[in-house]
């Protein structure tokens, strides 16, 4: 990714603005163990407390990337239960990266956000129709397939 992905401008401009990367070896003692690194690249997403709310593991090019990051910072709000400020990072990378491998999961778990910011179940349903159109192959449409009945 040192050749191809972290030199790209776009990747650069989006960490520099979104994230603090800190890069560890999957040998190193003591940080290795601590974020279970057994391979490089592994990207883990991190709150200000260090716990983690997302990983990948292998190459991704550019777009992969960004997608990959933003669904991580989505997922950390998400998780924080800032709903709405993860509904903004979610739709975000929806309307940007629509075709990437990160974008079904933004999908569904815009979905959930959107029904826990509003009590909103519409919001689910909404979620899974897209989900259906737009992937109905991902393993997130089939999460989400009760979400149909609603």
């Amino acid at each position: 990714m040192d050749a191809v992905t972290y030199p790209d401008p776009t990747v650069a401009e989006f960490v520099q603005r979104n994230v603090v990367p800190l890069r560890v070896r999957w040998n190193d003692e003591k940080l290795a163990p601590q974020f279970n690194v057994k391979w490089t690249p592994t990207l883990v997403t991190l709150d200000e407390a260090g716990k983690e709310h997302h990983r990948t593991t292998g190459f991704m090019p550019p777009e992969e990337l960004v997608s990959s990051l933003m669904l991580g910072i989505g997922k950390t709000h998400f998780d924080l239960d800032r709903h709405e400020e993860a509904a903004t990072v979610l739709a975000s990378l929806v309307a940007g990266f629509p075709k990437s491998g990160s974008a079904p999961e933004a999908l569904f778990t815009l979905g959930v956000a959107g029904y826990k910011a509003g009590h909103d179940p519409g919001r689910l349903k909404q979620a899974y129709e897209r989900l259906a159109a737009e992937y109905p192959a991902s393993e997130w449409t089939k999460r989400a397939l009760p979400y149909r009945l609603l």
